[in-house]
């Protein structure tokens, strides 16, 4: 092929390898595929919903669902970006670069909150102004 053919036609530059046929046996397992984490991220959203509906008429302490409540949005948080964002498909070295600074910034998030808690512990007990 010469380059004046992709000049014709700009979207077989683009889409040289990635075509895919929407009824091929590849491209059905990917809708399948999707199909699926939307019903699983459905339903831990139903479940999320209803332990918060259950907690509030019932008066339930925050703490206890609190920590359900980010199990569970730790898990629908993963399955997005593995699924949805390809992630899932990636080298390892490409999930630990995304990864690694993510837990990081996850840990320096706690740390400034814990600090913050301190200080305002130590200015409160001693008056410290």
């Amino acid at each position: 092929m010469e380059f004046n053919d992709y000049e014709a036609d700009q979207s077989r530059l683009y889409n040289l390898h990635h075509t895919l046929d929407k009824n091929s046996a590849d491209s059905k397992n990917k809708v399948k595929k999707i199909w699926k984490i939307t019903l699983w991220l459905s339903i831990i959203t139903i479940i999320e919903v209803a332990i918060g509906l259950y907690c509030f008429y019932n008066h339930i302490p925050k703490t206890i669902p609190n920590v359900g409540f980010i199990v569970m949005t730790l898990l629908k948080a993963g399955l997005i970006v593995s699924v949805f964002m390809h992630l899932g498909d990636e080298v390892q070295n490409m999930i630990m670069t995304i990864i690694i600074p993510l837990a990081l910034f996850i840990w320096f998030i706690i740390a400034f909150l814990y600090d913050g808690n301190f200080w305002l512990w130590i200015n409160h007990a001693f008056s410290i102004k």
